[in-house]
């Protein structure tokens, strides 16, 4: 079967069931055959038909998740934690709110970067009918009249006159920029390489360190609910939030920061990975016995900061766009009717 990339919302959706047949009573290799026959759409069928047949060679579920070869690492790390400790139940429905959250925060980082783009498109077309469309038409009223149009509307018009004559270049870069797009979309090595010069550039810094963050202490609280120690606890919230240098490093030095015998709290807060309030919430969870419940609240305290952060940034991006275009299209018409009124005026 062709790998693929499995949408979190599905993987949410995957994991309640299962919790929920596994909760009633029935093995795991039954709550497959169950979900394989419930199964409506092709991919998930084929995906539940594979994961069936690999628990029929073995019974150990991680194991079979891994053949597969299509479900996340951090999953298959996770569901083997849930077997060691005899908590797969509890494991599932972590994993449930777990892929629920991404699946939610690809969302709003989506609708983040959408909105903004559609009025840029469009402040772009608008701005392009004028210079090339409108202008001339009101260099050619002038002209009846006389006289010129004023000198920022006749650079405009030349700019727009340029701009037709290189269409088919600009038509043949719009195309290739369409079709590169494409081609990551469709192919997974290069979306990934994509993602990862993205990463190393931005993978820490404003909202994508935060989201960063926010993935790695929700990797973390769900790991210590599980009962791992805390050095595995966070090689694998480092595996599910890391991809860029920067993230990585910070990771690597809370990892060393322990070795060294430094408390999780103080190893997190140094290495930037927690703020200092965070990591005095993590302190007294700590010397409470409570360190998983602590964890817990700072990761829903990061995702809330994290949904409030991208609703600033689209409520700063969005008016400054409208603004933008409000006055460069005001700023057009304005060079045009002024000189046009006054001509007017004049014969009158």
């Amino acid at each position: 079967m062709k790998e693929k990339t499995i949408a979190n919302s599905y993987l949410s959706f995957f994991c309640a069931e299962l919790a929920m047949l596994v909760d009633a009573g029935l093995t795991i290799n039954e709550s497959i055959q169950i979900l394989h026959e419930d199964e409506v759409s092709h991919d998930g069928k084929e995906v539940l038909k594979k994961l069936a047949d690999e628990l029929s060679v073995d019974n150990q579920f991680s194991k079979a998740l891994r053949r597969c070869a299509v479900f996340p690492n951090y999953m298959i790390q996770m569901v083997e934690i849930g077997e060691k400790t005899g908590r797969i139940e509890e494991t599932l429905k972590a994993l449930t709110e777990y892929y629920d959250r991404q699946s939610r925060l690809t969302v709003a980082v989506k609708k983040s970067v959408l909105y903004p783009a559609i009025i840029l498109v469009l402040m772009i077309v608008v701005v392009l009918v004028l210079i090339i469309q409108v202008l001339p038409i009101f260099s050619d009223v002038f002209g009846r009249l006389g006289t010129q149009m004023s000198p920022v509307a006749t650079a405009l018009m030349n700019f727009g006159s340029i701009l037709t004559g290189a269409s088919v270049v600009i038509a043949a870069v719009v195309a290739l920029i369409f079709v590169f797009i494409a081609t990551v979309l469709l192919s997974n090595k290069l979306r990934s390489s994509v993602n990862a010069a993205f990463l190393n550039m931005w993978g820490n810094k404003g909202i994508f360190g935060k989201i960063a963050t926010s993935r790695f202490v929700y990797a973390m609280a769900l790991s210590m609910a599980s009962g791992l120690d805390t050095l595995d606890a966070i090689e694998i919230a480092s595996n599910a939030s890391g991809g860029s240098k920067s993230v990585d490093e910070m990771h690597k030095k809370c990892n060393e920061l322990i070795n060294g015998g430094a408390p999780i709290h103080e190893a997190l807060t140094k290495s930037g990975i927690l703020s200092n309030q965070s990591g005095k919430m993590l302190a007294i969870g700590t010397r409470s016995g409570k360190a998983d419940l602590a964890m817990t609240e700072i990761a829903r305290k990061s995702d809330v900061e994290v949904r409030e952060r991208i609703d600033a940034i689209v409520g700063k991006i969005e008016p400054a766009l409208v603004i933008s275009s409000s006055v460069i299209v005001g700023v057009i018409l304005m060079s045009v009717m002024l000189p046009l009124m006054g001509i007017m005026t004049s014969i009158g």
